[in-house]
């Protein structure tokens, strides 16, 4: 699930034509907030969930992320959050980074965009 906002906005575009190939259920949803819950309540259900968003759609989503620590989760579940340097498309940087340090979460960052693999 998602909210689109680009810089992520291209990963919900995908998943949109995809999913139902996939047999996997997405939605873009009405805000960040919902789209972590939709993911949230698919994870505590036991299913495997991914929802992702720009960086200033965690700070929506916030409350209920830090509430997802405490409850866990039965099934896997990714929150990808998509920060923008230099602002191409936001109206702040932020780094989200902390999110995960401040709770303990596992990170993964993709610190140079020319280092990806495909």
């Amino acid at each position: 699930s998602t909210y689109p906002g680009t810089p992520s906005s291209e990963i919900g575009d995908v998943f949109y034509k995809i999913a139902r190939e996939a047999g996997a259920y997405f939605e873009f949803s009405s805000n960040e907030k919902v789209a972590l819950e939709v993911s949230t309540a698919a994870a505590v259900a036991g299913l495997r969930s991914f929802v992702f968003m720009k960086h200033v759609g965690l700070n929506v989503a916030a409350d209920s992320f830090m509430g997802i620590i405490y409850t866990g989760v039965q099934g896997g579940m990714i929150v990808l959050s998509a920060d923008d340097p230099s602002m191409h498309s936001s109206q702040n940087e932020q780094d989200n980074r902390i999110m995960a340090r401040l709770n303990k979460l596992i990170r993964l960052s993709l610190w140079q965009h020319n280092k990806q693999v495909d």
